[in-house]
C-alpha cells in the first residue's frame, strides 16, 4: 500500500473498533478494545507526527500552519486515550471517554481524508507515496503503543524521543498483558 492507503486503512480499522466497542458484551470485551483503539490510534499519531507531516509541510502551500492545526487535533486525541489509558476495567467514565474520542476522531479523519491527503496525492509522486508507505509498514512496528501527550511533536527531538517512548510503551505492554497488534 502506498501511504495514503495505509493511512485510510488505518482509519477503517479505528472506526470497526468503535463499532467493536458499543457491541462488546461485556466489560471485559469493552476494556479489550478500548486498549486495542488506544494501541493504534497512538501507533497512527506518532507515524502521521514523524514520517507524513513533516512531508506534507514541505510540499502543500500552507503547510506548516495545516500541520500545526492536525497536530493540535492530535493532542487533543492523545489527551483523551491517556485518560482512557488511567483508568480501570469497568470504570463508569469510560463511556463518555469513548464517545468523546470517537467526536475528535472522526472529525480529523474527515479533515484528513477530505483535504490533506488529496492534497498530498496531487503533490507527491507515485514513488514517493510507495516508498513512504512501505517505511510507514515498517516503522508501524516499532511506534509507540501509548499516547504520549507531553512528547514533542517535530522532528528532530520526536525523531529521537519516539524510539525511545516505543520501547517503555512495549515493555509496559507485556508486564501488564496488554494485547498486541
Amino acid at each position: 500500500m502506498d501511504a495514503i492507503e495505509l493511512l485510510k486503512h488505518d482509519h477503517r480499522m479505528v472506526e470497526q473498533l468503535f463499532r467493536d466497542y458499543h457491541a462488546a458484551a461485556s466489560a471485559t470485551q469493552r476494556r479489550g478494545v478500548v486498549e486495542l483503539t488506544i494501541r493504534e490510534l497512538s501507533k497512527h499519531a506518532a507515524l502521521e507526527e514523524m514520517m507524513v507531516y513533516p512531508m506534507a509541510k514541505k510540499v502543500i502551500p500552507d503547510g506548516a500552519q495545516r500541520i500545526d492545526e492536525h497536530l493540535s487535533e492530535h493532542m487533543a486525541v492523545k489527551k483523551l486515550l491517556a485518560a482512557l489509558d488511567k483508568l480501570p476495567s469497568g470504570d463508569e467514565r469510560e463511556s463518555d471517554l469513548m464517545t468523546r474520542l470517537r467526536q475528535e476522531v472522526e472529525e480529523h479523519v474527515r479533515e484528513e481524508e477530505g483535504e490533506l491527503l488529496p492534497e498530498l496525492r496531487a503533490r507527491v509522486s507515485q514513488r514517493d507515496l510507495d516508498e513512504l508507505g512501505r517505511r510507514l509498514g515498517q516503522a508501524k512496528q516499532m511506534a509507540p503503543t501509548r499516547p504520549h501527550p507531553n512528547a514533542p511533536v517535530h522532528p528532530p527531538a520526536l525523531t529521537v524521543v519516539g524510539p525511545l517512548a516505543a520501547a517503555y510503551d512495549r515493555i509496559r505492554d507485556r508486564l501488564q498483558g496488554r494485547p498486541s497488534t
